[in-house]
């Protein structure tokens, strides 16, 4: 486990493991940790250096930002970047941390592509803010009664494992709802457009099939983007079939030359 200080002074937790010239820099989604991606670390350390990270707010990480957005989470990314002995890093962000991801890529020149996890599945659909603020304001009425049982709808298919939607609910638990709202309103308040289309290094995506992927809408904003739809998961398919996952992602860095 290492230490650092973000941009603002926020303490981020992160490891580091393996080696290689290429970094994979595994960002978690809403609530998660760095031990979401254990399985990847397992099965790429041997080829790649890998770096798993809790982002502020997250995980071991510090909680004492003021301001949240995605531009701050970026920041976060960069920071563990810069410590990494690598003359080219990957970006593999899950959920709200695809928009972290894309944002990061413009600031890490090292970047030479982007995997986003279960994310940005279609850049022209934006929550309308009504909407946004009744899903927030159930986590502010009743937390746990929303994770347990509102939330598992949209989140897991039939067949996820019943261990990971136990342990996705009890980790969303040890955090206050006041800080998950903060956490997450940057994800469904930015409109990520226009930084795709600066984005000019290849774009891949490792989605579930519970929701589907408009991949005519978001290649008119990335340059180069394609999606890998994995079958029968649901919003975690790192966690609940990491055979299958990791075997796309590495079928994905070996069509990009890494």
């Amino acid at each position: 486990m290492e230490i650092l200080s973000s941009f603002d002074n926020t303490k981020l937790n992160y490891e580091v493991i393996g080696t290689g010239n290429t970094a994979l820099i595994f960002v978690h989604g809403w609530m998660g940790n760095c031990r979401w991606w254990d399985s990847q670390r397992d099965y790429f350390s041997g080829k790649y250096l890998i770096a798993q990270m809790d982002l502020a707010g997250h995980g071991r990480s510090g909680i004492s930002r003021k301001e949240w957005s995605v531009k701050a989470y970026a920041e976060d990314i960069k920071a563990v970047a810069d410590t990494l002995d690598a003359e080219k890093i990957i970006l593999v962000g899950h959920s709200m941390s695809g928009a972290n991801v894309v944002e990061a890529a413009t600031m890490i020149q090292k970047t030479v592509g982007i995997v986003l996890v279960d994310t940005l599945k279609d850049l022209d659909q934006l929550m309308p803010p009504e909407q946004t603020e009744q899903f927030f304001g159930m986590l502010r009425n009743d937390y746990r009664g929303t994770i347990e049982n509102v939330m598992p709808q949209f989140l897991f298919a039939k067949t996820s494992p019943v261990e990971i939607v136990n342990q996705i609910s009890k980790e969303f638990l040890k955090y206050s709802p006041e800080l998950s709202i903060s956490a997450l309103r940057p994800f469904y308040t930015t409109d990520m457009r226009e930084t795709a289309s600066k984005v000019k290094i290849p774009v891949r995506a490792i989605n579930a099939d519970l929701t589907p992927t408009e991949v005519a809408v978001n290649r008119k904003y990335f340059n180069d983007f394609d999606a890998s739809i994995l079958k029968g998961v649901g919003h975690y398919p790192m966690l609940e079939n990491p055979t299958e996952f990791n075997a796309i992602l590495g079928k994905i860095l070996k069509d990009l030359n890494l």
